[in-house]
């Protein structure tokens, strides 16, 4: 695809407008994903990103991107694309979307940078005129860390369905907040959404926002559903990388030769660890970005063998039924080859 526009949101944040080469709409679902993979410093590099947009504007697609401190992907985004730079675009994918529950009332949960998904089901609900209650509470650390705040006061004042409410933690160095401050809590949420047993619940933020949003009391679990993408640190190589001295007493865990065919590489592979952190201890550089089987981006053919796969959504059955595996969440149960 190729970056038409660039527009600057906040201070850190930019949105980065798509299209296709030639004349072309997308079809997708508000909440969805889409991985992008650039060349930097040599090396492919892919990372997943929720389509900002709604699909009721489907002759692009938009995706909001926060600069991260030493980010790779965010830093190298906000420095080099401009309009006219291309990029490799996988997708959509991604089953965090209002258009899968369908209700009367919604209630969105965001922090940070996490607002984009719920952006794009606002955006296309307005867009639809669709006569639904919409309560978003967006947390920021400062005001002017408020991601489409200006956008979001404009769509309220028109569309009567959406209540927008923004928290801060703290003032920006030139403006107070008057508004509610601190974190999202208790207190806050039973006054903002005294109804919240009736409402669909939309939750996307960094890990510890959402893990506080769990602990509120009076959600339904049953109508609870939560997304995060905090994929733009991911390390080139595991820092973390298993020790392999077995403990006096323990078993020996049988492991599998596992053979890249295209890198010209065989490896071992625990039964009880996924093919990717074999290959990533073993020194290799696969393709991968999310590491938990919801964004495509290590797919790959299984010639040999089989595996033991546990994905969310990032593979499609006919894609397994022609012999795909994702191995950031396959482990093995025989030998293997690969054709990557």
């Amino acid at each position: 695809m190729v970056c038409a526009q660039v527009r600057q949101v906040t201070h850190d944040v930019k949105t980065f407008i798509l299209r296709a080469r030639g004349p072309r709409v997308f079809r997708y679902e508000p909440g969805q994903f889409v991985t992008l993979t650039v060349g930097i410093n040599g090396q492919d590099i892919s990372r997943c990103y929720t389509i900002s947009s709604p699909p009721t504007r489907p002759n692009f697609i938009a995706i909001t991107v926060k600069r991260q401190h030493g980010g790779v992907m965010s830093n190298w985004m906000h420095d080099h694309v401009r309009a006219g730079t291309e990029l490799r675009v996988q997708g959509p994918l991604g089953t965090f979307t209002l258009s899968r529950y369908p209700s009367a009332k919604y209630l969105f949960l965001s922090g940070g940078s996490g607002i984009t998904p719920l952006m794009s089901m606002t955006r296309a609900l307005y867009d639809l005129a669709a006569d639904t209650d919409v309560l978003f509470v967006h947390s920021a650390r400062t005001p002017s860390d408020i991601i489409f705040r200006a956008e979001l006061s404009g769509i309220a004042g028109v569309y009567p369905g959406l209540r927008v409410t923004h928290i801060c933690e703290s003032d920006s160095p030139g403006e107070s907040w008057p508004g509610l401050r601190g974190r999202l809590d208790q207190y806050m949420l039973q006054t903002l959404a005294p109804d919240l047993q009736e409402r669909e619940v939309f939750t996307c933020g960094p890990a510890p926002y959402m893990a506080a949003v769990r602990d509120l009391a009076g959600i339904n679990p049953l109508r609870y559903h939560e997304e995060s993408f905090d994929f733009d640190d991911l390390p080139g190589q595991r820092a973390d990388a298993r020790d392999d001295q077995l403990t006096p007493g323990s078993a020996p865990v049988t492991t599998y030769a596992v053979e890249f065919t295209r890198s010209a590489r065989t490896i071992r592979c625990g039964a009880d660890e996924t093919i990717l952190d074999a290959a990533l201890d073993a020194g290799m550089h696969l393709p991968f970005s999310c590491t938990e089987g919801m964004c495509g981006t290590c797919k790959c053919t299984l010639t040999e063998g089989s595996v033991d796969m546990h994905h969310n959504g990032g593979i499609r059955p006919r894609e397994i039924a022609q012999n795909k595996i994702l191995p950031c969440c396959s482990m093995p149960l025989t030998d293997l080859v690969i054709d990557a």
